[in-house]
């Protein structure tokens, strides 16, 4: 039922709210009765193949290795020591790319932890990947600062179990007129070290409780409670405080390391004293170790090798991962003898290996029946043909993937796979070229002009002419002839160009030239680069040949 005495609105009200918005928003949503299409409304129309896309990337540990047991048993029986607060075996574990080397390391070290918390036995794992962390200051500082972190979410713990015990020791005095004190339980984590002992003093306090009303650890008041010192090495409540600000002294202690501007003793002392703070077994990962020794030497390795002699209550163990089994040759004996105590190898996977990954992460990573029965033996075919790379096969599977669902199609098959395995190729042409400096841009691009001026079998001399008039276009340095030379034989290493060394009889040797990568992608790629974007319009002179 209306009100009949309410007014209409007011036209010159209306018309004063902001241009009339609310009106406006109403007659528009009525006036639309099919809204447009949006630009994401299509690609989200259809059915998406995946279930857990992650799965199938290098990151993800899965919880089972297929053709990997014998690698995970090996490390499990050497890391068990931690378990047992022994110092393990340092690691070396080698194999190629994409054989499972950190997916093995990792899925073991996470078991490791789970278990040393199961059993009370603190251990702690550390992953460090040396092709990002490459310099001995940045490895000690970051594990120095991870350390840090770890020792100060321990002291809270410690410091807040501490004060709860204070409580606990509060309501106890205060119900002792009869009425039942508070039990305090113990929940804390096992690994957290909150044993009330940690320190030297307090182990020494370690006799029956002796306070006020009760005479040992076993009295109770009245009505059955025990005494919140009991089984405790405190004896009053002024201990439990000098403990505490003994604790929150060393946690103001604890000063974080920059990640740079320190000399690198002080960083090493900083990160020994961390990792020295509490009784534990510590397992330090490094991964790409190879890289660390290529930029730093073996310096890093060699303190953290050497380490135990020093240590009062910690003990620690590394596994270093590399792709280059001949790495150790660089490093100093001490150091070879003492890291390599115990040695891994990861063969590369064959094709049947690689298909058995492949089933297994498709079966979480897509829906049903989003695969043709011909994809994952075409994947596992062509990673097999790349040294057995699990790592290439899950790339291109993945790839495939996204391709069929930006297609709209409802499964993936083999034209999919084949797609995959194109834009792969292009795409790590592309990273290739993209990263090059410019002197082997241009000596790159000189290739291309020549190639695109019907120019075959290029010779070096071919491509130093070019190589000095791009130079003079752009203003840059012209290096000698010896050194385009060495620009070349690097390229040809990295796969964008096929260089052979032919004789040409009494005219002496010298290297036939042609592109392995596609013309038209990498010259677009040559040309993003500010440097060379003016050059796109010269056209080369191209030196005439006698050719028999």
């Amino acid at each position: 039922m209306s009100d009949d005495n309410s007014e209409p609105p007011r036209t010159d009200d209306v018309e004063g709210e902001t241009d009339g918005f609310s009106t406006t928003l109403e007659e528009a949503a009525i006036g639309d009765e099919e809204p447009s299409q949006g630009l994401f409304d299509d690609l989200l129309s259809g059915e998406p193949i995946f279930e857990n896309k992650e799965v199938l990337r290098p990151s993800y540990t899965p919880h089972e290795l297929p053709h990997r047991t014998d690698q995970i048993n090996k490390m499990a029986t050497i890391l068990v020591a931690a378990l047992r607060g022994e110092t393990p075996s340092n690691i070396l574990i080698y194999g190629k790319t994409g054989t499972g080397k950190t997916a093995s390391a990792k899925f073991v070290s996470k078991e490791l932890e789970s278990t040393s918390q199961k059993y009370s036995v603190p251990c702690d794992v550390e992953y460090i990947n040396c092709e990002v962390t490459d310099t001995q200051y940045r490895v000690l500082a970051q594990l120095a600062n991870k350390f840090i972190e770890k020792n100060k979410d321990r002291i809270d713990r410690q410091v807040e179990s501490l004060e709860e015990r204070l409580e606990a020791l509060e309501e106890y005095d205060g119900g002792r007129d009869g009425s039942a004190g508070r039990v305090l339980e113990d929940d804390t984590d096992p690994n957290d070290d909150v044993s009330f002992a940690t320190d030297t003093e307090s182990q020494s306090a370690g006799s029956p409780v002796e306070t006020e009303g009760s005479a040992d650890s076993s009295d109770v008041d009245g009505a059955g409670s025990e005494h919140p010192l009991a089984s405790t090495p405190f004896s009053d409540r002024e201990e439990i405080e000098d403990r505490i600000d003994s604790l929150e002294e060393d946690k103001e202690s604890f000063q974080e390391v920059p990640m740079t501007g320190w000399p690198t003793d002080r960083v090493y002392s900083v990160f020994f004293d961390a990792v020295d703070y509490d009784e534990r077994v510590v397992v330090i990962m490094l991964d790409e170790i190879d890289k660390l020794v290529e930029k730093s030497g073996d310096d890093t390795l060699y303190n953290l090798s050497r380490m135990n002699s020093e240590l009062e209550n910690s003990r620690v163990s590394i596994i270093g991962i590399s792709n280059d089994l001949k790495f150790t040759d660089f490093l100093d004996p001490r150091v070879k003898s003492s890291l390599g105590e115990e040695e891994i190898v990861f063969p590369p996977y064959d094709a049947n290996q690689l298909r058995d990954i492949l089933q297994h992460r498709s079966n979480v990573a897509f829906k049903d029946s989003a695969l043709s029965d011909d994809v994952i033996p075409l994947c596992a075919a062509f990673a097999a043909q790349e040294h057995g790379d699990a790592r290439r096969a899950l790339d291109l599977l993945r790839t495939a993937g996204e391709l069929a669902e930006r297609s709209q199609a409802e499964t993936i098959v083999e034209k999919h796979v084949r797609q995959a395995q194109d834009k792969i190729e292009l795409d790590r042409v592309v990273e290739v070229v993209r990263t090059l400096p410019t002197q082997s841009k241009l000596v790159l691009f000189a290739i291309i002009l020549l190639e695109k001026n019907g120019v075959h079998s290029i010779n070096t001399g071919e491509v130093f002419n070019i190589y000095k008039r791009l130079c003079e276009e752009i203003d840059a340095d012209v290096l000698t002839q010896r050194r385009v030379t060495d620009l070349i034989s690097e390229l040809d290493m990295l796969g964008i160009v096929n260089a052979v060394v032919v004789s040409k009889g009494r005219y002496g040797r010298t290297k036939e030239i042609s592109l392995s990568v596609p013309i038209d992608e990498t010259e677009a790629v040559l040309l993003s680069d500010s440097r060379l974007s003016n050059i796109d319009d010269i056209q080369p002179f191209v030196q005439a040949r006698f050719e028999n």
